[in-house]
């Protein structure tokens, strides 16, 4: 299974089955037992009853496992999830029995646990009914939803875009087809049709493309490799569903849908584990900081009123991952008018490339000045991270018009969320080529871990607080 969109479902049903095994032992317990004394039984039967719990919860997961019932389904059926339940739980109620008659434990409840198989296997069906129609609806609402071009207007490509959708716990929509030889000519496709191979990149830089499939035959392997090398030039997931490669495409990694190999090509981040906790920490700390820094946000609100009319917040449209377009809201550090006076200005542009950054800005305010060089008129991006729109740390979060304008190289930085620091913030953000900008923000998505994450953001407190913004 493709391991970046199959870990976190599985990880969740996992998680969900085993937590609500110990808390239905519990429970059962007290209403077993009463409410003063929780597994006295066990507790008199084994010297640590709570580990106990823990150890029987993660062996009704190595069960559920072993029945197939963290495997990814096409097909899913009530009747078939049901079946595997029982035929888990019939398993893992005769070892548990056979656990205790041959450790000898006659003190633990055969009562308590006449209740609490059954109940066990009820909720994980509960449980997996519960997680797929929670995910149809945020995929519905056109949420958590990665988007796929398929390169190849074939019966392959076809089927291949058939597998994936039919895999709705992958979050894979696909957007359409490009026709990538004259023989795609005959194939009528359930999918738009895009165009042809020579307008990837056009497709690319208008279209949110998350990852890109090549179902091309292998007697176009010249087409195939420059689709893959483009695609990854762009941060783009590439996937080639064919079950061997006569090329040095070698540096990917064989996964598998319903048996069909698949070689992926990911030159971002793919580190699944260090990617939630990298979530987890955007999470908790932009809820935290919200709670805590919102009474100065009220400060620098009044602030930012009464030097100059007009809204104390600022929206303006951003480009986040893969081109998914936001709005980012920070604190107005120019005049209301700003926007409207910026191309008269543009030929005092003091970077060179696709940004603008112009020193002694008339535009800004005498409080904007001040929110800037302490990079405090950021702090409202928070909202944003809370969102998932951004990150606490990534790469600098470009305008649509320098998207607009971008190389081909410029254009990888947009295959991680962008953030509200980064390498570009406390090691580059006074140089004055764009291209340094972005190499930073590339070296970034290179060298990135949850650690890198850690330090950039203890070194970026001592940077705002000297002062050293733009």
């Amino acid at each position: 299974m493709i391991r970046r969109h199959a870990l976190a479902f599985r990880t969740t049903l996992m998680l969900a089955d085993g937590g609500l095994a110990i808390g239905l032992a519990f429970l059962l317990s007290v209403v077993r037992f009463g409410q003063g004394d929780v597994l006295p039984s066990l507790r008199s039967a084994l010297p640590d009853a709570r580990a106990v719990i823990v150890v029987f919860a993660g062996a009704w997961v190595s069960v559920l496992w072993m029945h197939g019932l963290y495997r990814s389904r096409a097909r899913w059926t009530f009747r078939s999830e049901a079946g595997d339940i029982i035929r888990a739980t019939l398993t893992f109620a005769i070892a548990t029995l056979a656990f205790l008659y041959v450790f000898k434990l006659p003190d633990v409840s055969r009562l308590l646990l006449i209740y609490l198989f059954p109940s066990m296997a009820a909720m994980a069906l509960v449980t997996r009914i519960g997680l797929r129609l929670a995910l149809a609806k945020l995929r519905g609402s056109g949420r958590n939803t990665r988007f796929m071009l398929v390169v190849g207007a074939n019966g392959q490509a076809q089927k291949f875009a058939d597998l994936v959708e039919s895999h709705h716990e992958l979050g894979i929509k696909v957007v359409g087809h490009l026709m990538g030889t004259s023989t795609d000519n005959g194939v009528v496709l359930s999918r738009t049709l895009l165009g042809s191979v020579d307008d990837l990149v056009t497709i690319l830089h208008s279209e949110v493309i998350d990852e890109v499939a090549i179902c091309l035959p292998l007697s176009v392997q010249e087409v195939i490799d420059e689709v893959a090398l483009l695609c990854e030039e762009e941060g783009k997931i590439v996937r080639i569903p064919v079950a061997v490669l006569e090329r040095t495409l070698s540096s990917g990694r064989i996964e598998e849908i319903d048996g069909l190999p698949i070689l992926s090509l990911i030159t971002g981040p793919d580190r699944v584990v260090g990617l939630a906790a990298k979530r987890v920490l955007d999470i908790v700390g932009s809820a935290f900081l919200l709670v805590v820094l919102s009474p100065l946000f009220a400060l620098l609100a009044l602030l930012v009123r009464l030097d100059s009319p007009g809204n104390a917040f600022f929206r303006q449209a951003r480009v986040g991952l893969h081109g998914r377009s936001f709005q980012v809201l920070k604190l107005r550090t120019m005049c209301a008018e700003a926007e409207g006076q910026l191309d008269e200005l543009r030929g005092f542009n003091v970077i060179k490339g696709q940004a603008f950054k112009m020193e002694r800005d008339p535009r800004v305010t005498r409080v904007g000045r001040f929110l800037r060089s302490t990079s405090l008129d950021e702090l409202p991006q928070l909202w944003n991270v809370l969102r998932g729109q951004m990150s606490l740390v990534g790469p600098r979060p470009p305008l649509p018009c320098e998207v607009a304008e971008y190389d081909v190289w410029h254009r990888r930085r947009l295959s991680m969320k962008p953030g509200m620091t980064g390498l570009w913030q406390i090691a580059g953000r006074r140089e004055p080529e764009f291209d340094s900008w972005v190499e930073k923000d590339l070296e970034y998505i290179d060298r990135w871990s949850f650690w890198l994450d850690l330090k950039i953001i203890a070194r970026t407190v001592p940077a705002m607080l000297a002062g050293s913004g733009r």
